[in-house]
């Protein structure tokens, strides 16, 4: 990883670079507070329903053509806030830039130095610090699993799986490195390939790093569609990896279904619909798709399966083993279902 400054610094990396400094950069999305308003309807749009809470960068963003930093010019990616395409004009290389707060950036980036290498994680290939902001380039990607998800309606067993399994993979590593990631969503997973069948996690910005076995948490961030029912009932602590895993059944619903298991535009009847834990599951699901579901979407967090339980679900093997004798699904079938939610059926019998 090389880092470099754009202007001398001791201990770094001396010499000047010139470069066109991105005074107006797109701010990283965050999230807004719980009392806010989602739009969440329960399918996936534009915005898949507003964060639990944290602030934004200060700035508006008003800049949006092309940017030089150094080697590389930079293009903001639509609907990414913060987010940059990067093109290296000495080697013709393309590459990621995520645009961080000089003050921020460090921490933001403190995971990618813990977590042993991994092929379904992004990895830092350069960093360009400025006076006030840091450019962190990661690998190219060729867009993320929310818009995916969005365009695709819904996927079959057979290639939702393969995608699921290679979520479930970087977040076993980073829960067996000691790494909690605490807002896990579609958003989150990029594809590395044009064909769009290897996943890598994108984001390890708002991570937690555990500083021993505990991995009890308190803040409550999050986005709503995601959120797990004992960080809304907690006035205390939780178990930051059981809350992922229930994220992590939030995305395997969605890649099966088309649509988020709870949803409501009302972020409170949004709420207590996920405190009840109660959802439906189509009856077009294979028995052991319905099964690795109701292992993950419990609302008893210690009897969720760990992460690394998930990759020995029966579900992989079953899917992989029928996935080449299945054949193209017609575009009838693509349609997703009206799925009614009885509030007083408990999805765990």
């Amino acid at each position: 990883m090389n880092v470099q400054w754009t202007s001398p610094v001791p201990s770094i990396r001396t010499g000047r670079c010139r470069y066109k400094r991105l005074d107006s950069d797109e701010p990283v999305s965050k999230c807004a507070r719980l009392s806010e308003p989602s739009s969440d309807a329960g399918f996936l749009s534009t915005s898949p329903g507003s964060p639990v809470c944290a602030a934004p960068f200060s700035g508006t963003p008003t800049h949006q053509g092309p940017s030089r930093i150094c080697q590389y010019l930079l293009l903001p990616v639509a609907e990414r806030g913060g987010v940059h395409n990067a093109l290296n004009i000495h080697t013709g290389e393309e590459y990621v830039c995520k645009v961080f707060s000089m003050a921020t950036y460090q921490e933001k980036i403190r995971a990618h130095g813990i977590l042993p290498a991994h092929s379904n994680i992004s990895h830092i290939k350069d960093i360009i610090l400025g006076e006030q902001k840091a450019y962190v380039f990661l690998e190219k990607d060729y867009g993320d699993m929310h818009t995916f998800v969005k365009s695709s309606k819904r996927l079959g067993e057979e290639k939702a799986s393969r995608l699921f399994y290679q979520v479930a993979l970087a977040v076993a590593h980073c829960h067996e490195a000691g790494v909690v990631l605490g807002d896990l969503k579609l958003r989150k997973f990029v594809f590395c390939d044009e064909k769009r069948t290897h996943l890598k996690l994108e984001s390890l910005e708002d991570c937690h790093i555990l500083e021993g076995d505990d991995d009890s948490m308190t803040d409550k961030h999050g986005c709503p569609a995601y959120v797990s029912p004992e960080i809304l009932n907690s006035c205390g602590s939780y178990s930051g990896k059981q809350a992922d895993v229930w994220s992590l059944g939030i995305i395997l619903y969605t890649l099966l279904v088309g649509r988020y298991p709870f949803h409501d535009s009302d972020p409170s009847t949004l709420f207590s619909k996920i405190r009840k834990g109660q959802y439906c599951l189509p009856d077009s699901l294979s028995p052991q798709a319905r099964c690795l579901l109701r292992s993950l979407l419990r609302k008893e967090p210690s009897e969720r399966l760990t992460a690394a339980e998930i990759l020995i679900h029966p579900w992989f093997q079953t899917t992989q083993e029928t996935g080449s004798a299945e054949q193209e699904v017609g575009s009838a079938d693509q349609t997703v279902p009206t799925l009614g939610l009885i509030e007083d059926e408990s999805p765990f019998l």
